[in-house]
């Protein structure tokens, strides 16, 4: 519904209510967001000559490893002395919410490498891969957050401001003004993201044959962006207010300078064979004097 400059979002976040339970589009999102890097890999390896086992096995080990990181570093990162008070909550409490980005991408990591080991893949190969579906994953997760009324920006006279009517903190902090919908400018910066690591895949050969270089260019385009983009958002937690950079800007920096390290690396990489398999030749690496040698992993 729109009143003049603003819209006003009134948007009930329970999706159905069965038994009691509420089942929100919130977790719906991120349901949706690991089913479609699980359909997105598994169309990765078919296109390569995977095995389908390789692809079913990265939907279990990705799920439970993004799950977890996520839950723990929210309780980590944001509420560190409450859990710790109350450590049972973490898991008596997950219904209530509480999933953080940076706890699902290092959990994602985790997952990974362990996926990477079973399989006897090169690690960066997954990684470059997974990184592609990511960017749709953190859009949905940004509309999860939409839905949900919450995590949005500070007071806007722009056309598009919104409302937030259901939020206790929009209406006690800045009713009547709207702010900005930074859920929104996330989830389109993402999937902008999306659409570049597509193009680099599946039209661009050469950063499709430099390891790491998908990887990097993920990394760039979604933390850079949740990095900007957290000015003009509102604190999640109270200890924020008085800090230069918000905790999701600190924790957004090692991730955007490892993705400049990987694009660097990948670009001294000589590019690996076109028909070269994941199994039988892994990424070239650089040592310490410049001299290139090339790893092939064991079959």
């Amino acid at each position: 519904m729109m009143h003049l400059l603003t819209i006003t979002w009134d948007f009930d976040p329970v999706f159905l209510r069965i038994f009691g339970l509420d089942i929100r589009y919130y977790g719906l999102m991120w349901m949706l967001a690991i089913l479609i890097g699980a359909i997105f890999f598994d169309r990765f390896c078919k296109r390569e000559g995977l095995p389908p086992k390789v692809a079913d096995s990265i939907f279990w080990y990705g799920t439970v490893a993004t799950i977890v990181g996520a839950r723990l570093g929210h309780c980590l990162f944001y509420d560190t002395m409450d859990y710790l008070r109350e450590p049972w909550t973490i898991i008596t409490g997950f219904r209530d919410g509480g999933l953080a980005s940076h706890g699902a991408a290092i959990g994602l990591l985790i997952g990974l490498w362990l996926f990477s080991r079973k399989n006897k893949l090169p690690y960066i190969w997954s990684l470059d891969r997974i990184m592609i579906p990511v960017g749709i994953g953190g859009a949905l997760v940004r509309l999860g957050n939409l839905f949900n009324s919450e995590i949005f920006g500070t007071a806007t006279a722009l056309p598009w401001g919104f409302e937030f009517v259901r939020s206790n903190k929009w209406r006690y902090e800045f009713a009547p003004a709207a702010v900005h919908p930074t859920q929104i400018y996330e989830a389109l910066c993402y999937l902008a993201t999306f659409g570049l690591l597509c193009w680099l895949y599946y039209k661009k050969d050469t950063a499709r044959r430099r390891p790491g270089i998908l990887f990097g260019v993920g990394l760039i385009g979604v933390f850079l962006t949740r990095f900007f983009i957290e000015f003009i958002k509102t604190e999640q937690e109270a200890f924020e207010k008085d800090m230069l950079l918000d905790m999701g800007q600190w924790l957004s920096i090692p991730f955007i300078v490892l993705g400049v390290c990987m694009i660097r690396r990948g670009l001294k990489r000589p590019a690996v064979a076109a028909n070269a398999s994941p199994q039988r030749k892994a990424a070239e690496v650089v040592n310490v004097s410049g001299r290139r040698k090339t790893k092939y992993s064991k079959r």
